[in-house]
């Protein structure tokens, strides 16, 4: 089993303990970390489903992140992550709701927003959001394999949390 396998697992085995469904919004990763947790057998008791919006209008359209919001902020921000884990809560029937966007690069990325910068959020329905930036170096893969392990981690710890998110 691989280490984004044993993660999956782990985050799953917390959600099913807890009787809470998961959403996945995601750019960069283009689906990876929603075929992480489906590659655990049984995820259908907590995988609720995921969002790939790739594209700034696959944000406003599936997840009702604001044209306002990408244009002030641009998809790679922290802001545009909280947005999308909100909006994948509002569009799902899921719990529990984890977003990434960022620049896996080879090409994108700024001197304000290098390669490898990645904004993440976390949401529970039950209230509260919280997000953070990573920045990951290697090549494409390497971003993309490094963010969904972060999400999965920083899942983990938020459900082994006596309480909801802040």
């Amino acid at each position: 089993m691989s280490e984004l396998e044993m993660l999956a697992a782990r985050a799953g085995a917390l959600l099913l303990q807890r009787g809470e469904w998961l959403a996945a919004a995601e750019s960069c990763t283009g689906g990876w970390l929603a075929q992480s947790v489906t590659a655990i057998a049984g995820s259908s008791t907590w995988f609720e489903r995921g969002f790939v919006t790739y594209s700034n209008a696959a944000k406003s359209e599936m997840l009702g992140v604001p044209a306002s919001t990408l244009e002030r902020h641009g998809a790679v921000s922290e802001a545009t992550a909280r947005l999308m884990a909100q909006g994948a809560l509002a569009h799902s029937r899921a719990d529990w709701a984890v977003a990434i966007t960022g620049i896996a690069g080879p090409t994108g990325g700024s001197p304000d927003k290098p390669v490898g910068t990645v904004c993440f959020a976390w949401a529970c329905k039950e209230g509260g959001c919280e997000a953070g930036t990573a920045h990951f170096s290697g090549d494409r893969a390497g971003v993309r394999e490094q963010s969904v392990r972060h999400a999965l981690r920083g899942l983990i710890e938020r459900l082994e949390g006596a309480s909801p998110v802040a």
